[in-house]
This record gives structure tokens, C-alpha cells and sequence, in this order.
């Protein structure tokens, strides 16, 4: 069942899975796809957390001695959320171990009322790390103009990141050069690069939904045509530039001193428009050395009908820029979309990240001992 699954490994792709619970942990289920579906990572968001701390199921014991001692909302939500990240570490201990470090690794996110604060993300980074205490942790950060020098500045110190929010192009290589600034300033303090691992999250899906519904609006036929190409599109013109940065002169500098390449990880890759296949975010992302990090359903639709046939990326970037070439002659303004996702992006993480805040806050009041 698990075939494309392999192939998919097989091509240089890991396998990460975007979501957690504490269920999901203590039930062995996280152990058993390591077994069964090469998984070999986990990608969390304050969206996800909202879900499954709100549902309920395997917090109350905790949520109970929180209340006792009458912490903080905010206090009790890193609590549970950074024990459910340390736990999960430690299933995926043994890839971690046998990747030399490279993957069996889980991502949590800053505060995302932080992303426009550099000096408060790199604080909340810093304590992340201290709170989580593996060293297969990644902290997401994401890729605001704020952002940047934050990923410079926990990278300097030795922290690894998944940069997380990304949309557009240019943006993507300032995070490639924020990274690179990160590693010579860890460089210049005498770490140990090759302990130092980072992910770009490139977001995939989005990209569809907010151009497809522009070009519905357009109504023509040659508009039609360019529906759920855009995404894929975006997506192969990164790796491009993932190739050239990485093949510069001061990339070389670095990994001769034990660096590790930042590998884009494709995100945001399930699909939202019905009409398209469930793996197509998959299929057609698969290159060397990238990660596709998939909600539950997708990783079944790949094991169960994937199409998984070799390189599907770097043969493509003449078509991938015509493509977004095309959108730009019919009046779709790249920049306007990837500045809305990125805006869209912060709020709706904001958003979660509140609502969690509130359902915590009922339930310690809800559990808290009579005065």
C-alpha cells in the first residue's frame, strides 16, 4: 500500500507529516507510520494545536495540574504544546539519529502575534528551544520582512528553523540569504555548522485557490486553461532558485566548513479545489533533497494511488515561468497575490493562535479549584 510512498522516499523526498496531537502520540499511531509510510517528520502550527487541544482528548490531566497552579493562558499553552512537540522528538528519535540529525525532526511555531516583532521573535525562538530541549526540534519562523534577521540571528546561534510562510519567489531567496548570513555568523562564533539544520516552507495550495478564483472571475477560455497551474508552477521556479543559490561560491564556503543546505519543504499540499487530483501537490513537486510535509488525507491518497514517476520538477521551468508569464499578461499581478497570502497567512495564524487562547483559558477556569 505503502509503494509510492517508497518511491517517493526513494527519489530524495521526505516524507513529513503536518499535524499532532497527544492521541496521536500515545496511541503509537505517530510510531506506526514511521513503520509503515517512511515518515520521518513532523510539521505543527498554532492551527493545528487549536484543533487538537480544543477537541479535547488527552489533555485534561495536564490541563488539571495547570489550573491547580494557576499559570497563565499563555503559560499553559506553551506547556502543552511544546510537551506534545518534546514527546513526538522523541518518537522520531531514532531517525534523527540514524539521518545524522538531517531528519526525525518536529517544527513549532513562534507566537505568530510576534511576526512583525524581530526582537520578540528571536526571545521566543530562544525559549522555544530551552522549553522543547531536543535536538531535533525546529523552530518556525515565519518569513515576514521582521522575520528575516530573526532567522539570521537564531541561526547565528546555533538554532535550528524551519522558515515557515512563504509565498513569493523573492522572498524566498532573501530567506536563502538570511540563512547563509546565519550560518557565518555561527561560523564566526566558533559552532559546529553541521549541527545546524534548516527548511524553507514554500506554501503550495494557497497559490491555487487565490489565483484560480481570479481567473474564474476573468471567465475565458484562455483563463480556464491556466487554472491550478500557477501553484506548481511557483513551486518549481523555487527549487530553481534553490539550485543556483546553492551552487554559489559562498554556499561552497560554507558547507566546506560542515554546513548543511536549507531544503525547501513544500507545504500547504493539500488540495482545496475538488477538481484537482488529491496527490497533485505531491506528484508533481518531486525533486532531490526537498521535503513534502502532508495533512493525513493526502499521505493516504499518495499510498493508495500516487503517481510517483521520478524527477517531476527541474525539467519544468520553461513552462513553469510561461505559466506565470501567462497570468501576468491577463492582468494577475504576481506580487499583489503573494503579499495577500502572506498577509492572509499571519492573520489566520493569529487568528488560530487566539482562539486557542480561549479555549484554554475556559477550560483552566473550568478545572480550577474553588478559592
Amino acid at each position: 500500500m505503502a509503494d509510492a510512498l517508497k518511491r517517493l522516499s526513494d527519489e530524495g523526498v521526505a516524507i513529513w507529516l503536518d499535524d499532532l496531537s497527544r492521541t496521536f502520540i500515545s496511541s503509537g499511531d505517530l510510531a506506526e507510520l514511521m513503520d509503515t509510510s517512511h515518515l520521518v517528520g513532523v510539521t505543527t502550527n498554532p492551527t493545528i494545536f487549536q484543533k487538537a487541544i480544543s477537541a479535547g482528548e488527552g489533555y485534561e490531566r495536564q490541563l488539571s495540574d495547570l489550573a491547580v497552579r494557576r499559570v497563565t493562558v499563555e503559560e499553559a499553552v506553551r506547556m502543552i504544546t511544546t510537551a506534545d512537540v518534546r514527546d513526538a522528538a522523541d518518537v522520531l528519535r531514532p531517525v534523527f539519529d540514524a539521518t545524522d540529525g538531517r531528519d526525525g525532526r518536529v517544527s513549532i511555531e513562534v507566537d505568530p502575534r510576534l511576526a512583525h516583532n524581530t526582537h520578540a521573535t528571536v526571545a521566543e525562538a530562544k525559549q522555544l528551544a530551552w522549553l522543547v530541549d531536543r535536538p531535533n526540534t525546529l523552530i518556525k519562523i515565519p518569513a515576514t520582512e521582521a522575520g528575516l534577521p530573526a532567522i539570521t540571528e537564531v541561526i547565528g546561534l546555533g538554532i535550528s528553523v524551519n522558515v515557515t510562510l512563504i509565498f513569493s519567489l523573492e522572498r524566498y531567496r532573501a530567506v536563502m540569504d538570511a540563512y547563509l548570513a546565519g550560518l557565518e555568523q555561527a561560523k564566526a562564533a566558533g559552532l559546529d555548522l553541521s549541527r545546524i539544520q534548516s527548511v524553507a516552507s514554500f506554501f503550495v495550495s494557497r497559490v491555487d485557490t487565490e489565483i484560480d478564483k481570479r481567473l474564474d472571475g476573468l471567465d475565458t477560455d484562455e483563463a480556464a486553461a491556466l487554472r491550478g497551474k500557477a501553484a506548481v508552477a511557483n513551486a518549481r521556479l523555487a527549487y530553481q532558485a534553490y539550485e543556483e543559490v546553492f551552487a554559489s561560491d559562498r554556499w561552497a564556503a560554507l558547507e566546506r566548513e560542515g554546513a548543511n543546505r536549507q531544503r525547501p519543504l513544500w507545504a500547504s499540499t493539500g488540495v482545496k479545489d475538488k477538481a484537482y487530483k488529491d496527490t497533485l501537490y505531491v506528484d508533481e513537486l518531486v525533486a532531490p533533497g526537498t521535503v513534502n510535509t502532508m495533512p493525513h488525507a493526502t499521505l493516504e491518497a499518495v499510498a493508495e494511488h500516487g503517481e510517483i514517476t521520478g524527477d517531476t520538477v527541474t525539467g519544468g521551468y520553461e513552462q513553469a515561468r510561461a505559466d506565470l508569464d501567462a497570468l501576468e499578461k491577463l492582468g494577475i499581478s504576481y506580487d499583489e497575490v503573494v503579499q495577500l497570502l502572506e498577509d492572509e497567512g499571519v492573520e489566520k495564524f493569529e487568528k488560530s493562535w487566539t482562539d486557542l487562547l480561549a479555549s484554554t483559558e475556559a477550560e483552566l477556569k473550568r478545572l480550577a479549584p474553588e478559592a
